[in-house]
Parts: structure tokens; C-alpha cells; sequence
């Protein structure tokens, strides 16, 4: 059976990403686009619309071609936006690096997506820098703000440029305009080819379910290096003409101190700033009298925990999201305006979008009505494919074009779905992307461990966590599972860090030589 959406289709938007967000700027001109939540810099929606076109053409001087790809490797700053649509504006295709990235796994990005620049803050210039001598092919690093040695050129200094605007000719259907790394449903980190059409398309998906406009506050605490933070709090709000005010981290009491000082009065946040929300003592001492809706996304959210943070602050009830970054990522939204959306669940489909249940005993069938299945999407914002990946592109998009997503869900007899658990190996840290493939081969390089596999395990705050099942080497009894855990830490970035250990005998496989993760789970 395939579910369709209860909400008019919307047409393609057949527009480069920055016109698509940015076409209305003029209109909004003074009204103020993003400020800084942690200091006093602010940009009106002309000032991102000029400085955006004006980097462009410094970009286009300095060489950067349609077709070129751009590393974009920065916390949220105001001038993340202006950097990634003047990249777009001069044809690049943006790959967005977490800024923690260890300098090998940001040379491995940058080999995988043939980057050429890099644009980066000055606090993380080093590793940038010791990412590129590691890749190789790097023409340039570009900082956002400024260096105290003057040894990266900024792109503020392109504010001054009086080079042309670039015109590439930007193809909206088949150009890339941004290549977030995903894992899929397993694996190690691959391209995602989001196009322009993709992406802007899904801001309008969106539109109907919740909507914003001039007059709305959005905090952006979430990476806008992710998905959910570049569509949610970048793409959308901008687009809108809302205001953002943008934080470079999470830490609760800067979090809290802006939302009342800024008047916040949309959330947009991941399963455990809920947590915080509805059981930490701080939030007591902040006027949050401004909020009037909190979306959760990127993880599961406990119906019983996002009841307990709608109660404490006297909200309606928190709204879920589903998606994926291969789907640009919206397909599923509780809106906004729902008057009793069932508890625990995503939401129904969005614009344009469709939906299939597959059997989890014969994937090339549907599930009968009501029953758990696998979820398969397809609508205009599935992506163009794996950068380089054919074979995984059509393991993840079928004949058809519906994605299988991995995970298992539900859908009731009002067409609300629910996610109750994954068939992929993906973990997923507080949002973020864990490959247990890329742990368990970093875990295979200790002396001391014969054989590894990796799990995600939930914690006592209800957050999945890296675990490792450990076969110690017969020359190395004594390896401790610190030892191990600072073994991983030492190679990858904080949220990949495998955070409990548990040594076995053997690793489960089957015959194929497969890991047999169930049997761990059972016995986690």
C-alpha cells in the first residue's frame, strides 16, 4: 500500500539554493537576519543578500569554478549562511565538515569529495590546515573571520571586491549544491548529493506544517554543518524572513540566557535539549515565557519525556520531525497547528511526498495495515546518489525510487507514523551519525584486541551510545576498558567516541562472516 499526503502537492522549485532562500531579501532589507546569541555581531537580510554576492565574486577572482567543491568547516557563526550561498552563487558544491573532525577524517572528506578550497575560522585554521597537507589538492584556505598573523586571507576582505558577480548557469535539478556526509544505513561516511531542487524543494514541503515568517525568533544551537540545522535553522527561517539568532555550541545557560534575552519563540532541537528542558534545575531561573513551540528531531524522543518538557513549560505538546539526510531530510512533520497529534509519534507526510511499509519478511511486499515494516520514501527531495558510490545508490534507492531507509515503523489509521527501532547498523549520538564499521576498524588497530563490533546501546538519559564488544588478544589479558576507550578517543571526533565496553569471547558472525548484531543487542 502506498500512503500518500493529506496536504496539496507543491511544485518543484526549480531555483539555485541561494535565490530560493535568499529572493526576498530585499523585501525584509533592515529587518535583522542573524545575530550573534553570544556576542553583538547582527546581519540584516540586505546585508546577507550583498555580502553574500560580494564573497561570491571574491570566491570566482580567487578561481573557485562551477563544479568545484567547497569545504565549508566551521561552528555556527552568522557568517556560515553568507559563506555557504556564496559558495553556491559561484557554482560550488558545499561539503559541510563537523568542525571537531580530527584532521584524518577531514582529509578523508576532502579526498572523498575532490575538495579544492576550504573555508574555515581561525581557532580551527591549524587542523584545516593539517587536513589539506594530508589531502592534497587544496588551492586555498579561506577563514570567515580573521587571523592575529594575517596569514589566511578572510573572506571579509572580499566585502571590498569589485569583481563581477558570478553567473554560472546553475542547473537547479542535476547541480549539487550541498554534500553532507552520511553513513546511510551503514557503512563508513558517503557523499550525499543534494541538489539545488532537492533542498529547496523541501523548504516548501515544509511550509504548510510549520510555517514562519518576519516576526519569528529561531535559536540556532544545532550545527548548521548537519542537515536538520541547515534546512531547520538556516535554510528555512531565512527564507522566511524570520530572525536567527545563532549559537556556535550547546552549554545550557548560554542556551537558556538567549532565549530570554532574544525572545525566542521557536525551538528547534534533538532529544536531549528536551531532557534538559524538562529536568535540569538552571531552567528555573530563566524568564522562557517567549517559546511558543519546541520540534524535536535528528533521534527518537520519548513520548513520556517530551510530555514532561511541554508540562514544566506550559507548552503545547513537543512536536516530532522524521527524515534523513538523503531526503534533504523532511518527510514527516507533527504540525504546528495539530490539535491532538498521538503520543510518540514523527508525523504525517509532507507535501509530495510517499510512503511504503515494507515487510520486514519480504521486503519486495508491503506490510499489512498496521503492521511494523521497513519505511520507504519517495518524493522530490530524495537525492541525486552517493557521491562516486553507484552500488550504494542503488542499495539505498531501488528500480522504483523509494528509498529504504532503514528504520521500522508504523502507521495508524489516521496516517501518523511511528518509529520504533532500526533495522540498520547506524547509531545515532545525540543526533549525529556513528558508523560502527569505521569504530570497529579503528578498534582492530589496538594490539590488543583480536576482534570488535560495535552496537548502539541506550543510556540511563535515554541517548544512544557507542558500545564495543571486545576480544582481547591471548598476549594482552590485561587490557582495560579505558585503554580501549581512550584508544578511539584519541582518533575521532567526541561524538564517535565508543563511551562503554564489554570484552567476550568471540564476536557472533554468520556463516558470510557478518556480525550478528542482534545477538549483541539481546545480550546488552
Amino acid at each position: 500500500m502506498v500512503f500518500h499526503s493529506a496536504y496539496e502537492p507543491v511544485p518543484t522549485v526549480s531555483l539555485p539554493i541561494h535565490d530560493a532562500v535568499l529572493g526576498r531579501a530585499a523585501e525584509w532589507g533592515d529587518t535583522p537576519a542573524l545575530i550573534d546569541g553570544a556576542g553583538e555581531l547582527s546581519l540584516t537580510y540586505g546585508q546577507v543578500d550583498a555580502f553574500h554576492r560580494r564573497v561570491a565574486a571574491g570566491l570566482a577572482e580567487a578561481g573557485v569554478r562551477k563544479g568545484d567543491v567547497l569545504a565549508l568547516h566551521s561552528p555556527n557563526t552568522v557568517l556560515f549562511p553568507v559563506a555557504f550561498y556564496a559558495a553556491t552563487r559561484a557554482g560550488a558544491s558545499v561539503t559541510t565538515v563537523h568542525p571537531l573532525a580530527t584532521p584524518e577524517e577531514f582529509a578523508k572528506q576532502l579526498r572523498d569529495s575532490s575538495a579544492r578550497w576550504i573555508v574555515t575560522v581561525s581557532p580551527l585554521l591549524a587542523s584545516a590546515r593539517a587536513a589539506a597537507e594530508l589531502a592534497g589538492g587544496i588551492e586555498e584556505i579561506f577563514v570567515c573571520d580573521r587571523t592575529e598573523q594575517g596569514d589566511a586571507r578572510s573572506l571579509q576582505d572580499f566585502l571590498g571586491s569589485t569583481a563581477p558577480v558570478p553567473e554560472t548557469g546553475v542547473d537547479p535539478d542535476q547541480d549539487v549544491a550541498a554534500l553532507p556526509y552520511s553513513s546511510g544505513t551503514t557503512g563508513v561516511p558517503k557523499g550525499v548529493m543534494l541538489t539545488h531542487a532537492s533542498i529547496a524543494t523541501n523548504l516548501a514541503q515544509l511550509e504548510p506544517v510549520i510555517p514562519m515568517g518576519p516576526g519569528d525568533r529561531i535559536l540556532a544551537v544545532l550545527p548548521f554543518f548537519h542537515i536538520y540545522g541547515l534546512t531547520a535553522l538556516m535554510n528555512a527561517p531565512l527564507r522566511s524572513g524570520a530572525t536567527v539568532v545563532v549559537l556556535p555550541r550547546f552549554d545550557l545557560d548560554t542556551f537558556l540566557g538567549a532565549i530570554q534575552t532574544h525572545r525566542i519563540n521557536g525551538l528547534y532541537v534533538a532529544p536531549p535539549i528536551v531532557l534538559a528542558l524538562a529536568k535540569h534545575p538552571a531552567v528555573a531561573d530563566y524568564d522562557l515565557s517567549s517559546l511558543e513551540y519546541i520540534v524535536s528531531a535528528a533521534a527518537p524522543l520519548d513520548a513520556a519525556l517530551a510530555e514532561a518538557c511541554s508540562a514544566r513549560l506550559g507548552l503545547p505538546p513537543v512536536s516530532q520531525a522524521y527524515g534523513m539526510t538523503e531526503l534533504s531530510p523532511g518527510t514527516h512533520v507533527v504540525p504546528l497547528d495539530a490539535p491532538a497529534p498521538p503520543p510518540g509519534t514523527v508525523g504525517r507526510l509532507l507535501p509530495s511526498t510517499e510512503m511504503r511499509i515494507l515487510s520486514l519478511d519480504d521486503p519486495a511486499k508491503d506490510a499489512a495495515p498496521g503492521e511494523e515494516g521497513e519505511i520507504a520514501i519517495r518524493g522530490p527531495q530524495v537525492m541525486k546518489g552517493y557521491l562516486g558510490r553507484p552500488d550504494a545508490t542503488a542499495a539505498m534507492i531501488d528500480a522504483d525510487g523509494w528509498v529504504h531507509t532503514g528504520d521500522i515503523g508504523r502507521v495508524d489509521e489516521d496516517g501518523w507514523l511511528f518509529v520504533v527501532d532500526r533495522v540498520k547498523e547506524l547509531i545515532k549520538y545525540k543526533g549525529f551519525q556513528v558508523a560502527p564499521a569505521e569504530l570497529e576498524a579503528l578498534l582492530l588497530t589496538h594490539d590488543g584486541i583480536a576482534d570488535a563490533a560495535v552496537i548502539g546501546v541506550t543510556d540511563a538519559d535515554g541517548t544512544e551510545i557507542p558500545k564495543a564488544f571486545v576480544v582481547r588478544q591471548p598476549a594482552a589479558p590485561g587490557l582495560t576498558a579505558d585503554e580501549v576507550i581512550a584508544h578511539v578517543a584519541a582518533r575521532v571526533s567526541p561524538y564517535k567516541k565508543v563511551r562503554s565496553v564489554e570484552f567476550i569471547d568471540t564476536v557472533p558472525r554468520a556463516a558470510s562472516g557478518k556480525i550478528l548484531r542482534r545477538e549483541l543487542r539481546n545480550r546488552a
